[in-house]
């Protein structure tokens, strides 16, 4: 069975973005995209007269909504399959439960009625947090909404976080026939450097050391299996989510691992997650550690 790419569309700017930016996905990778719109208009069904003709006149706004956005869909890709749902939830619930069928789940970085003065909309944070598949919330410049870049960033995390979206990142990259960008951060603790009991090599060598060591072990089965796809790894010194940030200027696509919390928080995405999302210079996709 092929999953689909589903896109929560609400008419909003940045829910356009998602949508060009789903095409061109969908285009690449041969998936069908599934357009969402989640709609509360239901909850007025055996209202008042008044409130009846506010539920008609949220559906007919709904209807406008899906169906604009697949002619967007269908205007720049023909052939494309695209099917469109209204749903009658709230908008994180519905993409949730969306979540579960998809192959990934789209959004953009704001919606309708979001301030515009923030960074990144609620939608868009609780959705990457708590799906059960790839999130991808589309943000960035024009350089890297269209793949000019060429070049795909992956954040190499703890392997306990970052197995799924290893795999993720090689997939696009092939996809993309772009370059890899595997970067692992590192920070050597200043009460390291000057411990009488340490090593006698030096503190931040070592350290270094050991980052490269776990890309290679991060990156090697994934890269045997894709031969194809050009690798650059790269240790760098400094907070993880400084360097991703700084680094995703001159990505398409920056990738993230999260692994799951054990309350109903779903999954944790930690400082740097949270820095990406906000901060992150080209699209961001989180991919969840199933196992």
């Amino acid at each position: 069975m092929t999953l689909p790419l589903v896109v929560g569309v609400d008419g909003s700017d940045g829910s356009l973005l998602a949508i060009d930016w789903a095409t061109d996905e969908a285009t690449r990778t041969e998936l069908p995209l599934r357009l969402v719109y989640a709609s509360l208009w239901e909850r007025y069904e055996g209202a008042t007269p008044k409130l009846r003709r506010e539920r008609a006149s949220e559906q007919v706004l709904a209807d406008h909504i899906v169906a604009s956005a697949a002619e967007r869909v269908l205007r720049n890709n023909p052939d494309l399959t695209v099917s469109t749902e209204t749903v009658p939830a709230e908008a994180v619930t519905a993409l949730l439960a969306e979540g579960r069928n998809a192959t990934a789940l789209i959004t953009g970085s704001r919606g309708r009625g979001e301030l515009k003065g923030t960074l990144l909309g609620s939608v868009g944070l609780a959705v990457a947090a708590r799906a059960d598949c790839p999130v991808i919330v589309v943000r960035g410049d024009k350089a890297a909404l269209t793949g000019s870049h060429e070049r795909i960033l992956l954040g190499a995390g703890e392997p306990d976080t970052c197995a799924e979206a290893v795999r993720f990142a090689f997939q696009e990259a092939e996809t993309r026939g772009c370059e890899l960008d595997v970067v692992r951060a590192w920070r050597c603790p200043a009460r390291e450097a000057a411990d009488e009991t340490a090593l006698a090599e030096d503190p931040a060598h070592q350290h270094a050391t050991q980052a490269s060591a776990l890309v290679e072990k991060l990156v090697a089965d994934a890269a045997a299996q894709h031969p194809g796809v050009r690798v650059r790894r790269t240790v760098v010194e400094g907070a993880a989510r400084k360097v991703l940030v700084h680094r995703s200027a001159a990505a398409d696509l920056v990738i993230l691992g999260a692994r799951r919390r054990s309350g109903r928080f779903g999954l944790q995405l930690g400082r740097v997650g949270h820095t990406l999302l906000h901060h992150a210079e080209c699209p961001v996709a989180v991919v969840p550690q199933t196992s």
